[in-house]
């Protein structure tokens, strides 16, 4: 790497726990590749110390930054500015410092779409069912509303949180040039009635919730026996990229679905989010070379 000296400026990423996030990896590298005096770090920020930690960030002239669990809703109110499909969404990953504060903006969407949009699929008569309702979720389900797809379904845990998920999208207003150009019609069930769709054909089904996620590679968010009932032409898409696969998707994979983890998610997002922050194109290679050099160390 490159030495560092009293002009590199900083670039990061926010979240709790954070010992886990391979975008130090795939951003440092990029960064060397194009020559630029940055560093990319990981910031362990608990909840309680978010404000606290971006007038910090903001003190010392930290660039941008990405945002992970548990901060991306929780961030909008300390925020200039968001971007109108950070809005629609209601959840940031991303930010940029200027002179007027912190803007955020929504790059997961992109990433999101980006494995599905290739795939020839008539996601107009595909069921989504999408495992949790966190900040992750939202973006999910913007993406699913970009695709096409109008057979959405939101399952969660906790009903007080589940039931304002649901209401944010019924009385959000989403403004022209979101990509969202009509309202987003999504149904919330409680986490024991999946097994009531879970059997349906063309389902796309998305674990966004961090069950499964390293150190806990043991753990699905739903067990081998309702994975066994996933119908046929089935897709199983966890954003979770450490392990690759996790268990979820490898049982998915034993029923004969086709299995999407979060690793280009990862990266499309990140390129998307290293064009922010630098004003110019991101080596999507280079960054995914380094990502799945760092996933086999």
């Amino acid at each position: 790497m490159p030495q560092i000296t009293g002009t590199t400026k900083l670039l990061g990423v926010i979240g709790s726990p954070i010992g886990h996030s391979f975008s130090p990896a795939m951003h440092n590298a990029a960064i060397e590749h194009l020559g630029l005096d940055y560093r990319y770090v990981a910031f362990p920020v608990l909840p309680a110390y978010l404000s606290t930690a971006l007038d910090g960030l903001a003190a010392i002239g930290v660039v941008g930054c990405s945002v992970t669990i548990p901060h991306k809703q929780a961030i909008i109110p300390l925020l200039a500015e968001i971007s109108p499909l950070a809005r629609a969404v209601g959840a940031v990953n991303t930010i940029r410092n200027t002179a007027a504060g912190w803007i955020g903006t929504n790059t997961d969407v992109a990433g999101f779409v980006s494995p599905l949009a290739a795939m020839r699929r008539d996601w107009g008569q595909t069921t989504v069912a999408i495992l949790g309702n966190g900040g992750a979720a939202r973006a999910v389900v913007a993406g699913c509303h970009q695709l096409g797809c109008s057979n959405i379904h939101v399952f969660g845990r906790d009903a007080v949180k589940l039931a304002a998920f649901s209401s944010s999208w019924q009385e959000e207003l989403l403004v022209t040039g979101t990509k969202l150009p009509a309202p987003v019609r999504v149904e919330t069930h409680p986490w024991d009635e999946l097994s009531t769709l879970i059997s349906q054909d063309n389902l796309l089904l998305v674990n966004s919730t961090p069950i499964g996620m390293h150190p806990q590679v043991d753990r699905s968010p739903i067990s081998a026996e309702l994975i066994r009932k996933i119908g046929s032409n089935s897709i199983a898409y966890d954003l979770i990229y450490t392990p690759r696969p996790t268990n979820f998707l490898q049982l998915a994979k034993q029923q004969g679905s086709i299995a999407i983890d979060g690793m280009e998610m990862l990266i499309q997002q990140g390129a998307i989010a290293f064009e922010l922050w630098l004003q110019q194109p991101a080596p999507i290679d280079i960054m995914r070379q380094a990502l799945l050099q760092s996933l086999k160390e």
